[in-house]
């Protein structure tokens, strides 16, 4: 198994990715923190991972607050006793021309999707420093290069990825690997309810070598290899995992 008994805190794991990060690190032996705002979906994904044979606990905290990401981090290290594995997933997303955007919109997006994974940085590293040991992932995304209708999440995106080569060069001394990825279109449920999900799917396969949407597992995947030791020569990198659409 690939991460046997390791700890890892996955954020806004009560759906999607994050959720099908979860699975695919407990299927490796990982040691699972649930992280959600909504507290029966991370119950049920925690729920889950028990099922499989593996330790897991649900925390309801809003990383983009202060002394909510702190008190995930410190229930988690309560809890196992450290902390290994971090991956960043939390986001949300407002779209809108600037015209239309509002400072909330701003706000909202910016705090939760670049704030949060810097504040779950913060207190992560702390423990992980001590132990000379942690894997990073930042899930950012391939608006990073800027889509129209979405400065806030586009600049947020960027943040991560900024982020993520800034905390690598802090980090690399104490043997704590810091990666990126940025998924493209990935089928999430979220995703599949949108109302303009056909035309977004048609216009994304248009500009893909390969000619299908992508899935939480195909994100998951690439995580899991992040937050192994096959990876422990790779830091500071950006994974595009998007088929191949880059424009």
């Amino acid at each position: 198994m690939r991460v046997k008994d390791q700890v890892a805190v996955v954020t806004g794991s009560g759906r999607g990715i994050g959720e099908a990060t979860v699975l695919k690190l407990a299927e490796e032996g990982a040691k699972i923190v649930v992280n959600d705002l909504n507290e029966d979906s991370a119950n049920q994904v925690a729920a889950k991972v028990r099922e499989m044979g593996r330790e897991a606990i649900s925390v309801v905290a809003d990383i983009s607050r202060y002394d909510e990401a702190q008190k995930l981090i410190e229930q988690t290290v309560n809890h196992f006793g450290r902390i290994d594995i971090l991956v960043n997933n939390a986001g949300l997303n407002r779209d809108k021309l600037i015209q239309d955007m509002t400072e909330k919109d701003w706000d909202d997006v910016v705090d939760v999707d670049l704030k949060g994974a810097f504040l779950c940085c913060k207190f992560a590293s702390k423990y992980m420093i001590e132990q000379k040991y942690g894997k990073i992932v930042n899930v950012s995304s391939r608006a990073w290069m800027g889509n129209p209708g979405q400065a806030n999440y586009s600049a947020a995106k960027a943040g991560i990825v900024g982020l993520t080569k800034a905390l690598a060069w802090e980090f690399g001394r104490y043997n704590i690997n810091v990666n990126a990825v940025a998924p493209g279109v990935i089928a999430t449920e979220l995703v599949r309810s949108h109302p303009k999900f056909d035309m977004i799917k048609e216009r994304a396969l248009a500009n893909m070598p390969i000619k299908r949407i992508g899935e939480p597992i195909d994100v998951a995947s690439v995580i899991l290899f992040l937050v192994s030791e096959e990876s422990s020569y790779v830091t500071g990198e950006v994974i595009h995992v998007s088929g191949g659409r880059f424009g």
